[in-house]
């Protein structure tokens, strides 16, 4: 019989969200003088208007929230991305386009989702802009967090270009990477698009897929892209014709097997292409270089997990195992030439690294995870992890006590004086108390629990994709 391993998550999905601006005091601990910069993060917090209710975890309207680290307190700001979305079903006082897991009828131009701007943010080019699983990203001011509007990214990209998000950055050349899935079905395609320091589109290439497989995010090295297509496919058809919500539209095929694909970065041209047992790879966590051996680290898991975001308030009943996934690619004989899996198989997702080792030899990494995966009944991330490839140990974890839940990818902040080290923040969900918070750990001992509490006056949902922005 299903446990509920979730106490009171459903007030994570029921709170009234509040858009505020304020000084944040910490409950315990004291803020390391090295932070200086801003903490961006986005999600989902919207999930009901005027008595209709999402029913997916992805259809909820994104709130960034910024915290800002320097002299005085650390301040905190919270506001609601202003899409087209968002604006136009304000006015109407009720919900009017079709979300990810909820069937409403509108579609944007009788094409696809109007985005609700949901997942992730990152600055670029000097701007800083919300991105959302579908549809152009939107430019949002860095300190106020009102809305500018959307972008074309200098007119080069259109409302229904096909565009992730999950964009990479060079932190050498300034470049931006980024893809998107046209979901034809005669014909999908993989975009594969680069962009100069100056958001000048340089390159759009385009490679046919063998099947129109819904993919999340992508690998970036100094002279690849990396692309895991997981057999999780969506039938477009039936998403415009048949009334369906994009979860309803999909399939899942492990029998077709999983690719791995990897691209030139300068020209988008196919390199390689590996073939896997069906798995699914949601997030990856890094990507670099030796010679002729590229070294792929992911996210691996048995089933894709966007089902598992529904029905709220009742996720990830019977949420498949998972684990980090170390691929050493030896790309002159095209052959897989190691492969390791470490021992932690709790659905981990979010995963992230010290960000001066992106696209460099790397071997911690930090994560989320559910510790009662394999149990059936709802749950939701209470483990922060951190983990080792080097020492292929998984063994120092937080776990949250029963009732209180983690959100928002762990970001590692890094010690100006020494960017190997510094602190994590991660977000932490109190439904004892209906109450928020930031935690700031100790990288290297994340089992502690958190070294400082940063509370937030108003409550708000675990959320997803975040960002550290150093101060200049």
């Amino acid at each position: 019989m299903a446990s509920d391993y979730a106490p009171f998550l459903e007030r994570a999905f029921s709170i009234p969200p509040a858009e505020d601006s304020y000084a944040m005091t910490p409950s315990s601990g004291e803020v390391p003088r090295y932070l200086t910069g801003t903490y961006y993060l986005n999600g989902p917090c919207l999930f009901s208007r005027s008595g209709q209710t999402y029913r997916h975890w992805l259809d909820g309207d994104g709130m960034v929230t910024a915290l800002r680290f320097g002299d005085g307190p650390v301040h905190c700001t919270h506001r609601f991305v202003r899409s087209s979305k968002f604006v136009e079903e304000e006015a109407a006082g009720r919900f009017l386009y079709r979300a990810f897991g909820t069937p409403f009828e509108k579609l944007k131009r009788g094409l696809g989702l109007e985005s609700p701007v949901n997942v992730s943010v990152y600055p670029f080019g000097g701007k800083l802009y919300a991105f959302g699983e579908q549809g152009l990203p939107w430019e949002i001011d860095p300190v106020t967090l009102e809305t500018r509007g959307e972008s074309s990214m200098g007119g080069r990209l259109n409302a229904v270009t096909p565009f992730s998000a999950h964009p990479k950055f060079d932190p050498h050349t300034g470049e931006m990477f980024n893809f998107g899935i046209a979901y034809a079905a005669a014909e999908p395609l993989l975009n594969v698009y680069r962009f100069d320091a100056q958001g000048v589109l340089r390159s759009r290439v385009r490679h046919k897929l063998e099947y129109p497989c819904s993919v999340h995010d992508f690998g970036l090295s100094p002279s690849y892209t990396v692309h895991y297509l997981s057999p999780h496919l969506l039938d477009m058809a039936g998403l415009m014709r048949g009334g369906k919500s994009l979860m309803e539209a999909m399939r899942w095929e492990p029998e077709s097997g999983s690719r791995l694909m990897i691209l030139r970065r300068d020209t988008g041209e196919l390199v390689t292409a590996f073939h896997l047992d069906g798995k699914y790879c949601l997030h990856l966590i890094n990507c670099f270089e030796s010679g002729p051996l590229l070294t792929v680290d992911l996210l691996e898991l048995d089933e894709p997990v966007y089902g598992q975001y529904q029905v709220i308030p009742d996720l990830f009943t019977d949420v498949a195992e998972g684990y980090p996934v170390r691929m050493v690619l030896d790309l002159e004989r095209r052959k897989v030439v190691e492969r390791c899996e470490l021992p932690y198989r709790l659905s981990p997702d979010f995963a992230t690294i010290i960000p001066d080792l992106f696209m460099r030899r790397t071997s911690d990494f930090w994560m989320l995870g559910i510790s009662a995966t394999g149990r059936p009944g709802r749950k939701f991330f209470d483990q922060l992890v951190h983990g080792s490839f080097e020492s292929a140990r998984v063994d120092d974890i937080f776990q949250a006590p029963p009732g209180v839940y983690l959100g928002g990818e762990p970001v590692f902040l890094p010690d100006p004086a020494d960017p190997h080290h510094g602190s994590v923040i991660c977000q932490i969900f109190d439904a004892n108390r209906t109450s928020s918070a930031f935690g700031l750990f100790d990288p290297f001992h994340v089992a502690a629990g958190p070294r400082v509490v940063l509370p937030q006056r108003h409550a708000s949902p675990p959320c997803f994709h975040s960002c550290w922005v150093p101060m200049n």
